[in-house]
């Protein structure tokens, strides 16, 4: 599988279990010209608006996908979540940052990990 085909699977996956879970999917691929937002959702509880960025590797060689987050791609996290909501008619009052990082072996299942409110 290639890279992109792997990412590109690997935010299906994602976007599937967040729906499985009750969140409504709001947007997929968001951009603008700071980048790209994976997956924009709401929470079933509430009115919470979450920007998700997903992050699959196939192996752990370099490391669980989520290490892969640095300083500098929180801060385009946050900017490109801005721009998203400076897009929105309606005030929204709550929002936060996930990551999900998904673990997918070319030979096997694979295994998701949400991080919730990145810091």
């Amino acid at each position: 599988m290639s890279r992109q085909s792997l990412g590109s699977s690997g935010e299906d996956l994602a976007a599937d279990r967040l729906g499985a879970a009750g969140w409504r999917i709001i947007a997929r691929n968001w951009r603008c010209r700071h980048g790209e937002i994976d997956i924009v959702a709401e929470e079933p509880d509430g009115p919470t608006v979450v920007f998700v960025e997903v992050r699959t590797r196939s192996s752990l060689r370099s490391g669980h996908p989520l290490e892969s987050i640095g300083a500098r791609k929180r801060r385009t996290l946050r900017t490109l979540a801005g721009a998203w909501l400076a897009e929105q008619p309606q005030w929204i009052p709550q929002f936060r940052i996930d990551v999900i990082g998904i673990v997918w072996p070319p030979d096997g299942q694979p295994e998701l990990t949400h991080l919730r409110g990145l810091s």
